[in-house]
């Protein structure tokens, strides 16, 4: 049995190359990565492809090794080419991600040294780092010290958190649900729905509330909403507002809405992914009152500070609500009950088993400072206001005066159908490459968005933008004619 066992060690050792082989792994990627980012200007937003990827298929798993040279070679041709490259400048659709270099590094001293982020008994350090990044953020955005939180992968999982712990405190039991409301507009993000149906509320009643002329929350159809509810018989459960939009960008009335969630005893929830680390920028702060009111918000590093994608953050006021969702103890984790001075994650989230994601938010906030990233978020807004005026310019209609970052405009031809020739800009635009847009509908009306959040993207990009989209409507135009 020793021989059997010797005999698979040695095998097994070649998961644990040596310094030699590992230097040349890591300058391999390195070289690859510097390439990448020396290149990164002259890259395309979108790059149209017929294979899509294919080649991964011709990779499959087997018992033999392969070379890093080639792997990174199909990585290069297979995964990082087609469609979007998330890592340009030039992605302006959606909610665009980060990238910022020093996330890569701080998610490779986390991976290296597999710290356990999930519980205090086992990583301190890592954990003190998790809550106070937590804790900043809670004071960005007007919570009290004791509020608290957790790291998330995004948004969605963020979201769920919230969900789950307002139905826990308040107190909301199967039988109660199809008498319970939530409220929210149809500008609430998917992910909302998607945590409420998750959380075993999809037989709630869920009250759409009308939004205003400027795309917000009618925080008077809400008022009216919720009387008519409570006449009805129905308990209001929860208000879910926008702190800045996907669609257009815009801030619910937060102030008007908390009032109403006082009153009524109701949660009061809202989603900040994309614009609550705008809280940093001076011109618009004062946008977000009444979001310190609020009993939960979902903030997004991955956003608002440029990070890789996979950093997300549920910030909440009554952290032992939170817990009383979250915690258990299993019998095999018995001896991780000591006292502790430190809240830990797994006990506020789903997550038991969890990547020690802190790192690669701690490590870029003290490499360059808070300066930077509040200069990043301003240049933002400013490039958006530039883009509603001078889109304005060449003809085209556009929304509301931007609040944050992102904005809505559409080009009406002549003649026609409107809907349909904006369309065709999008994919004009998408088939350029140098820039990438995208779109969305409200009240039937067929808009082109601008969401302008890449920490590489700057005036060049947006006058870029506007060459593009004026080219574009000149060729479809002139095509249509003839």
């Amino acid at each position: 049995m020793r021989d059997k066992i010797l005999a698979l060690e040695k095998k097994a050792q070649l998961l644990e190359p040596n310094a030699g082989t590992r230097k040349a792994w890591t300058g391999a990627v390195n070289d690859y990565a510097e390439s990448f980012l020396s290149e990164i200007e002259t890259l395309k937003a979108w790059n149209e492809t017929t294979a899509k990827g294919e080649g991964i298929l011709e990779l499959p798993i087997v018992d033999h090794p392969r070379k890093i040279e080639d792997l990174l070679g199909v990585i290069e041709k297979e995964v990082d080419y087609p469609a979007l490259n998330p890592a340009s400048g030039g992605h302006l659709a959606y909610i665009p991600g980060g990238g910022l270099f020093p996330t890569a590094l701080g998610d490779y001293l986390a991976d290296i040294t597999n710290r356990y982020a999930g519980i205090f008994f086992a990583s301190p350090g890592a954990v003190r780092i998790e809550n106070l990044l937590i804790r900043w953020m809670c004071e960005m955005v007007g919570f009290p010290k004791t509020a608290l939180g957790n790291l998330t992968s995004g948004g969605s999982i963020a979201t769920l958190v919230a969900v789950t712990t307002a139905r826990d405190a308040k107190k909301i039991k199967a039988r109660d649900i199809e008498n319970t409301v939530i409220y929210l507009t149809e500008q609430a993000h998917h992910s909302v729905q998607k945590a409420i149906r998750i959380a075993g509320l999809a037989e709630a009643k869920i009250s759409y509330i009308p939004i205003t002329d400027k795309f917000r929350m009618d925080e008077h159809a809400l008022a009216r909403e919720i009387e008519q509810d409570i006449a009805a018989g129905f308990k209001p459960f929860m208000i879910v507002a926008s702190a800045g939009t996907t669609d257009t960008g815009v801030i619910d009335p937060l102030p008007a809405i908390a009032d109403l969630a006082v009153a009524n005893q109701m949660w009061f929830h809202v989603d900040a992914a994309y614009g609550g680390f705008f809280l940093l920028a001076e011109e618009v702060k004062a946008n977000f009152k009444g979001i310190e009111r609020a009993d939960s918000v979902t903030i997004d590093p991955h956003k608002g500070l440029f990070l890789a994608y996979g950093t997300g953050a549920i910030l909440i006021k009554n952290v032992e609500a939170l817990q009383n969702t979250h915690y258990y103890l299993a019998n095999y984790m018995q001896d991780v009950v000591k006292e502790v001075e430190e809240p830990s994650p797994a006990d506020l989230s789903p997550e038991l088993t969890k990547h020690f994601r802190g790192m690669r938010l701690w490590l870029p906030l003290q490499l360059f400072g808070l300066a930077p990233f509040k200069a990043a978020l301003s240049e933002k807004i400013w490039l958006t206001r530039y883009f509603h005026t001078e889109i304005q310019k060449r003809g085209f209609e556009v929304g509301p005066v931007p609040e944050l970052s992102v904005m809505i405009y559409r080009y009406v031809p002549e003649s026609g159908d409107a809907n349909a020739f904006n369309a065709k800009i999008v994919e004009a635009v998408r088939n350029d490459g140098r820039v990438y847009l995208s779109s969305t509908s409200i009240k039937g009306v067929f808009w082109i968005r601008l969401a302008v959040l890449s920490f590489r993207s700057h005036l060049r990009t947006i006058d870029l933008c506007l060459e593009v989209l004026e080219q574009s409507v000149a060729e479809l135009t002139r095509t249509t004619e003839v």
